[in-house]
């Protein structure tokens, strides 16, 4: 892993799995809750977003469309069956 090289030192890369019911409110702590992505106040707090801003309006209507409809619900239902998820967050500890 290039990052490991330029840290220069032992790395240990761990695996940060994101629980269902995650507070922080970080852009992937609603991964179980996507209505949350509808709130305005959610939405201030997830950097991604609020760079975005207006451009994240359609993507933000389909998925309005998406759980008003069921579709969402139907396409991820197996998501609900899950406690934690593994979205890509790494804690890398070196010494």
């Amino acid at each position: 892993m290039r990052l490991r090289e330029l840290l220069g030192s032992p790395t240990d890369v761990r695996i940060v799995p994101i629980p269902h019911d995650c507070t922080d409110g970080f852009q992937g702590a609603f991964w179980r809750r996507p209505a949350a992505y509808l709130d305005p106040a959610s939405r201030a707090g997830i950097s991604t977003l609020v760079i975005l801003g207006d451009r994240a309006e359609p993507g933000l209507a389909r998925l309005k469309g998406d759980l008003e409809s069921g579709v969402w619900a139907a396409r991820h239902a197996h998501l609900m069956d899950l406690d934690k998820i593994d979205l890509g967050y790494r804690l890398l500890i070196t010494s």
